[in-house]
């Protein structure tokens, strides 16, 4: 499920497509941090789907209010300036980048190094593609102070 969630993002160039994508990367990952039957493994689990939860919701706002906008579903078709930015508010959300980061130590610091390994990697791919797709769209100043923030 962790490949075909992130498979169906790379490909996609549907909203529709590419936020499904995103919610079968999330979905597939939580038995995975549930393994451990332990009360910090709860916690992060449910600390990590209510963000991301969050994010997807954030993510496919934006990508209506830019259809209602501009009549287009594809990927590469954001106009409204504030769709855009919604949808990187949103994916700096689900990558963790800071100052949107709040979430991650909290929810690493209540799984095994596996698990973790896989949610500081493999969960980042998807978000990342879409963020390379929208790259030109999106304003520089704000990936630029998104970057510094990170570093």
């Amino acid at each position: 499920s962790l490949g075909l969630g992130t498979t169906l993002t790379f490909i996609g160039s549907h909203w529709l497509l590419v936020w499904m994508g995103l919610e079968i990367n999330t979905l597939a990952i939580i038995p995975l941090m549930m393994r451990q039957h332990h009360p910090r493994a709860v916690e992060a689990t449910t600390k990590y789907f209510i963000t991301q939860a969050t994010a997807s919701a954030l993510l496919l706002f934006a990508s209506i209010t830019n259809a209602w906008t501009s009549g287009e579903w594809s990927l590469t078709e954001m106009i409204n300036p504030t769709s855009a930015t919604l949808a990187l508010t949103a994916l700096a959300l689900k990558i963790g980048l800071a100052p949107l980061h709040f979430w991650l130590p909290e929810v690493l610091q209540g799984l095994d190094l596996t698990t973790g390994l896989i949610l500081s990697t493999w969960q980042k791919l998807a978000p990342f593609a879409i963020l390379l797709q929208l790259h030109p769209l999106l304003n520089p100043n704000l990936l630029l102070s998104l970057g510094i923030l990170s570093t």
